[in-house]
């Protein structure tokens, strides 16, 4: 009779220990996908959440019994997937109401910005602002496969048959999109260097 309490604490523990597993993964993850979704969908934060949270959504359905290790390659497959989709969907609407042009913010909508009162340096934080605003807009330059490129490489530390497999390309492919990117982003970015 001792047996079939242990066997039922074990079965309730497996999807404890998933969610746990889950939940792991996307405090380690959600960050660094949110930036690179927001990059891809040019500052549109909502749509960011949405396509990563999606992404987290499927990967839990569709994958739940994979070692963690092997979550990372599919996470940034189905998050591709869904950005895809997203722009699809984007160019469709575009072709449809693109005589409208609607503006999406009113002036209800926009956020106040206030400063931190608990700043050391003021001109020193403007500066870091104004570089790490410069390297951003840098990024979203980029056209849509080098930004994904060099997000899933140097942001991610992807290898290269890592991200190619992500991005369903050939590792050549993914080389000379990481190449070109970085090429561009060093021609923008030239004036931060700061052995001149």
């Amino acid at each position: 009779m001792d047996l079939i309490p242990k066997v039922e604490d074990t079965k309730q523990n497996v999807p404890v220990r998933l969610e746990k597993r889950l939940q792991l993964f996307m405090q380690e993850i959600s960050g660094r996908a949110l930036v690179m979704m927001e990059n891809a969908c040019h500052g549109q934060r909502d749509i960011a959440m949405d396509l990563v949270q999606e992404a987290f959504i499927a990967l839990h359905q569709s994958y739940p019994d994979k070692p963690m290790d092997e979550w990372y390659p599919l996470f940034y497959t189905i998050l591709n997937h869904k950005l895809l989709d997203w722009r699809r969907k984007e160019a469709r609407r575009a072709q449809r109401f693109g005589w409208l042009r609607l503006n999406p913010l009113s002036d209800e909508d926009e956020e106040l910005d206030i400063a931190d009162q608990n700043q050391i340096e003021p001109s020193m934080s403007i500066a870091q602002e104004a570089t790490a605003d410069e390297i951003h807009a840098a990024v979203q330059a980029l056209p849509v496969r080098q930004q994904q490129a060099f997000m899933l490489r140097a942001w991610e530390g992807f290898d290269t048959a890592a991200t190619a497999k992500i991005m369903n390309c050939s590792e050549g492919s993914v080389k000379t999109h990481y190449h070109r990117a970085i090429q561009s982003l060093k021609t923008t970015l030239a004036h931060l260097d700061s052995d001149d």
